[in-house]
């Protein structure tokens, strides 16, 4: 037991610790996963949404102390019953989440890893199992060094975690894990591969005939039978292949101009996914960088899931020479964890990608 302990110690420590690192590197894209959680629907509780970049912050700064003190093992009463706790609350949340069909990713690995429901439930059971052996073996988690060392560790952990989530949220996530990190093409990523794997669906068909009704099972085809047609039950067989970039629409008055627009030599991007929230006074920052960028040949645009009203009122206010194109607010989402934040792409490809805190970082051509 003394062994199994010391093994399921070091890998239950190390995985919290890498769980909350993930999501301390992007702590905003967190809170979008727990505003999911929050809506009406799921859990019901809207009166939460507003803390949701609070909370994140929290869990995860928990999260990865909780990883230190175990591997060091320190306060192991507190830390078994805390990892205990959570470890409970997230099983709960993952096979709600599962059984229900409402979070497709559980967000427990970031953009990193991607997780279907159930398999996030299946690695929570396991998690469940291994920190179990270590409530019953707590006895067994003895201190790695002596106590001043350990809280000097513990000290310079909290305050690492601190200033990185400050650092990151005064900037951009220092790792990029999503689709749109800085030397991709986005066209590039909203291919399909030759040969990818396509989706496979299952059709009851229901008629009714001669007075009796009839369930017709088909991968598609409408079944050809003489009665009269009910309704139709779809079920998905097999996902097929989903590209990186699926959701990356450019739209103004209903047409997408996406295709035309990743052909520029020179565009910049700027993107604020919702003005309501958006912090506006840094748009005299952007007049500065956009004019600057006109100036030298760029095509300049505004992206925005805010209606027409508020982008007329936000060109006037601030002088901005450029136009606004409607695009999905979960994609501008993905895309920057800042709003506003500012992207420069050559025929498609994200060549910088800043803050609105680093505008003056931007270098154009």
């Amino acid at each position: 037991m003394k062994y199994l302990v010391g093994v399921v110690r070091i890998f239950v420590g190390i995985l919290f610790i890498i769980s909350g690192f993930i999501k301390l590197n992007d702590p905003v894209g967190f809170s979008f996963k727990l505003e999911e959680y929050f809506s009406q629907g799921v859990l019901d509780l809207p009166f939460l949404t507003p803390y949701a970049l609070a909370i994140s912050i929290l869990v995860v700064i928990i999260e990865v102390m909780v990883g230190v003190m175990l591997i060091l093992g320190y306060k192991r009463k507190i830390t078994v019953w805390t990892l205990l706790a959570m470890i409970v609350f997230f099983t709960f949340l993952t096979f709600y989440s599962a059984y229900f069909n409402k979070v497709t990713d559980c967000g427990c690995f970031g953009d990193a890893i991607k997780l279907t429901p159930w398999e996030s439930f299946t690695k929570d059971i396991v998690l469940l199992v291994l920190i179990l052996i270590l409530y019953v073996g707590r006895k067994y988690i003895t201190p790695l060094l002596k106590p001043q060392p350990v809280k000097a560790v513990l000290v310079v952990s909290f305050f690492a975690c601190i200033g990185y989530v400050y650092y990151v949220l005064n900037h951009l996530p220092v790792i990029d894990f999503r689709p749109y990190e800085i030397g991709k093409n986005i066209e590039q990523g909203m291919g399909v591969p030759e040969g990818a794997p396509k989706a496979i669906f299952e059709y009851k068909w229901r008629f009714e005939v001669e007075g009796v009704e009839k369930i017709i099972v088909t991968n598609g085809d409408y079944p050809t039978v003489d009665g009269e047609f009910i309704d139709v039950e779809t079920k998905e067989l097999q996902a097929g292949y989903e590209p990186p970039v699926h959701d990356f629409t450019v739209e103004q008055e209903g047409e997408d101009f996406a295709s035309v627009l990743l052909q520029e030599p020179k565009l910049m991007m700027i993107i604020a996914y919702d003005l309501r929230k958006a912090n506006l006074e840094v748009f005299e920052e952007v007049k500065v960088a956009t004019d600057k960028a006109l100036k030298r040949g760029y095509k300049v645009i505004g992206m925005s899931a805010s209606g027409r009203d508020q982008t007329d009122v936000l060109k006037k206010q601030y002088n901005l020479d450029f136009d606004f194109y409607f695009t999905d607010e979960t994609t501008l989402k993905t895309i920057v964890r800042s709003n506003p934040g500012i992207l420069v792409l050559e025929e498609g490809t994200i060549r910088q990608k800043v803050h609105y805190n680093d505008i003056e970082d931007l270098e154009l051509k």
